[in-house]
């Protein structure tokens, strides 16, 4: 048989005790692991692989050693509680094998949990498992995890309370990294509020969620952007001394100020704009673009970014003016353009 969304993620988090076994397949390796570990850990427990309950059998061995899936399957545990047998990456070659231990299944055997990458439609191995009467087959695709999954996350990482604009910058979050680089930020976030009872805010998501830019280039674009002139300068000594390239500085202007005009400019208002910004912006970031949009308005961005293209241009041109002065006076007149819209 075979299951698909929230039928599937019930059975992965709760994988039924009578089934013969499962296959897990899709062309993401992390969240196909992923849910394996899960599936895994819900048959045999956290103490399942040292109470040698979890036979794990690589492809390769299994071809080597047919027998070997079959003597995991009927082998008797010196410690009580269900077993796993693990065939890893999977593929049609396996079928005869997996098949007829499959065939030769009784209730108190281990389970055999497989696992394969992409499989065609015509795939014999995906075959096997769609027509067991007792042995589904789980396709995962590279769709974002859903809320539950994410609530599922943040219960393992010890989070029960989060708040609403918390949830909704994870939810964000979630559709922009890999499934284990998400995990990692929940993991992260949870040591980050380890004995702190206090909801997740927005401000904590964006403290523990990976850079996308430098913070330090970010710094000197809100400065500009907010009429900061006094702390441009400083900013700028900072950057030039970690080498940072002026083309480098005019080119993430260019991409910070068109992302405010979009905002600016959206029929939803600039929130709605700052919302469907790819990547996602959180916390307190978010509400300093906000801010910008807002108090720049389409038509002074409009100005802002024709005076960034023409600082490029002349970055990229034979002048011999110096670049970091150049953009350096780009970034104050950007200043001076926040300060004639207050």
């Amino acid at each position: 048989m075979k299951l698909a969304g929230g039928e599937a993620a019930r059975f992965l988090a709760k994988p039924a005790l009578n089934a013969a076994g499962f296959l897990i397949y899709g062309a993401d390796p992390m969240r196909v692991a992923m849910k394996r570990q899960q599936a895994v850990a819900a048959i045999v427990g956290p103490e399942g692989e040292a109470e040698m309950r979890l036979t794990r059998i690589a492809a390769a061995d299994l071809r080597r050693d047919p027998a070997a899936l079959q003597d995991a399957v009927k082998a008797q545990g010196f410690f009580p509680g269900a077993r796993v047998a693990l065939v890893e990456d999977a593929g049609d070659g396996l079928v005869g094998v997996i098949g007829a231990a499959l065939a030769d299944w009784r209730q108190g055997d281990a389970q055999i949990v497989v696992t394969a990458g992409l499989l065609a439609a015509k795939s014999a191995l995906r075959k096997l498992f769609e027509t067991h009467p007792n042995a589904p087959a789980i396709a995962l695709y590279d769709d974002p995890p859903t809320q539950a999954e994410i609530e599922d996350e943040l219960r393992r990482a010890g989070l029960a309370a989060v708040g609403g604009g918390a949830m909704k910058d994870l939810v964000a979050l979630a559709r922009d990294l890999d499934p284990g680089d998400f995990r990692q930020t929940v993991e992260k976030i949870g040591l980050y509020k380890w004995g702190d009872d206090s909801p997740l805010s927005s401000a904590e998501v964006a403290a523990c969620a990976p850079a996308t830019v430098e913070a330090e280039v970010d710094d000197i674009l809100h400065a500009a952007a907010e009429g900061r002139r006094r702390d441009v300068g400083a900013l700028m000594l900072r950057l030039e001394g970690q080498g940072v390239a002026p083309v480098t500085l005019a080119i993430r202007a260019l991409q910070h100020f068109r992302a405010l005009h979009a905002a600016a400019s959206d029929p939803g208002g600039p929130a709605a704009g700052i919302a469907r910004m790819r990547p996602p912006v959180f916390g307190p970031r978010r509400d300093k673009m906000l801010r910008q949009a807002r108090g720049f308005g389409p038509d002074r961005l409009e100005q802002a970014m024709a005076l960034i293209v023409e600082t490029d241009m002349t970055l990229r041109s034979a002048s011999k003016a110096p670049g970091m002065a150049l953009v350096e006076r780009m970034l104050l007149r950007l200043a001076g353009l926040a300060d004639a819209r207050r």
